[in-house]
């Protein structure tokens, strides 16, 4: 919780305006050998880690080729990431799969960001 600032790593959702509990996703998960440890969690919203389950990969929408989800140990998320307005897009392709499988981009999702935007209580 602390080395992600209180919010979710993947969608940089602040912990404090979640209505469900935030949970500990394991990056490669352990049906893939994934690690028990600290360099292989990531800490994560409700809806992050629902979209996520245990992919590892995901097609990229715009070229249509397999690569692989975005890392929080060992990707940087603004080299990947970008705001527009409430909008998250991906600058890469592993960006781009990332916002796309984990859905973060569902209006109901936008609705929240947009709010908290205007009160300044979203990082944008």
């Amino acid at each position: 919780r602390s080395r992600a600032d209180g919010r979710c790593e993947y969608c940089h959702l602040p912990e404090r305006f979640a209505t469900l509990r935030f949970q500990q996703d394991h990056v490669i998960a352990r049906k893939h050998r994934g690690a028990r440890t600290l360099d292989n969690l990531a800490w994560s919203c409700a809806d992050c880690t629902a979209h996520k389950g245990s992919a590892l990969a995901g097609l990229d929408p715009e070229t249509g080729r397999v690569e692989r989800l975005f890392n929080p140990r060992t990707d940087r998320w603004k080299a990947h990431f970008e705001w527009n307005s409430a909008a998250l897009l991906g600058k890469t392709a592993r960006g781009r799969v990332t916002v796309a499988l984990l859905q973060i981009n569902r209006e109901e999702r936008l609705a929240v960001r947009r709010e908290l935007m205007a009160s300044a209580l979203y990082p944008a």
